[in-house]
């Protein structure tokens, strides 16, 4: 049987999007992040920090900053580690991460969190806690390389 060149052209054609396709999605990466945030609230609340993101074997320092409003008071420090996925370069980390929770501490404390931003990076970070904080709130949190 003997196939035209014309299909043979078609099938070659599909075949090689698809690879470009699964080729971009498998290129996305991911890498390591920790950052300490210090908290403070009074029904609306501040928090600012700076870390560190490992990605391909280097480490670009960033800083942290955030707001967040609604049922919160107190002050504490959180030391923040984790993995941050569906990224391609160091900078696509940066940008506006948003959630809704809620939680607290008296002394030490834990806390586990996951945000995506608007780029699709995900960060899946758990953190230990120090100080006095309540909080059932909306928050959000930014984050720059330097």
């Amino acid at each position: 049987m003997k196939i035209s060149s014309r299909f043979r052209s078609v099938a070659v054609g599909v075949i090689a999007a698809a690879g470009v396709g699964f080729a971009s999605a498998a290129y996305a990466d991911s890498g390591t992040i920790r950052f300490a945030v210090y908290k403070a609230a009074f029904f609306i609340g501040g928090s600012g920090g700076e870390g560190t993101l490992t990605f391909h074997g280097r480490r670009y320092p960033i800083s942290v900053g955030g707001i967040s409003g609604g049922l919160a008071f107190g002050a504490s420090k959180t030391y923040f580690r984790g993995t941050v996925r569906n990224i391609r370069r160091a900078r696509d980390v940066t940008g506006v991460y948003g959630a809704a929770g809620g939680g607290g501490a008296l002394g030490k404390g834990a806390q586990v969190i996951v945000m995506t931003n608007d780029k699709g990076a995900q960060l899946e970070l758990s953190g230990r806690q120090v100080g006095l904080q309540v909080n059932a709130d909306l928050s959000g949190m930014s984050i720059s390389l330097k």
